[in-house]
């Protein structure tokens, strides 16, 4: 699904569906945990307001295990970096500037 085809859907998404929409735009490889990484700390440092949550792939229909594995492998290191967390993003028109800005 392309990143605006997901801001459609709703206004909130979380950070990991929003990556995979970025990645799949571009073309790139989205299973990239260290790209993730960079990703969340590049929209923290750019003032987005976004809010952590618990996302568990089992629980949120992922069906793909690549997308769980995925989330799986960032839940290990959520607690001691704040990189790897899953985060709630508003998707409002400076929203999507910065992220397409990534």
């Amino acid at each position: 699904m392309s990143l605006d085809s997901l801001r459609r859907r709703v206004i909130f998404q979380n950070s990991i569906d929003v990556w995979i929409a970025l990645m799949q735009d571009r073309n790139k490889k989205w299973n990239d945990t260290e790209g993730y990484k960079r990703f969340t700390s590049y929209l923290r440092e750019n003032g987005l307001n976004m809010k952590t949550f618990s996302l568990c792939a089992h629980e949120a229909g992922a069906t793909e295990q690549e997308k769980t594995d995925f989330v799986d492998l960032l839940a290990q290191e959520k607690d001691s970096n704040p990189d790897a967390a899953t985060y709630t993003l508003k998707m409002t028109d400076h929203a999507m500037q910065v992220i397409k800005g990534f």
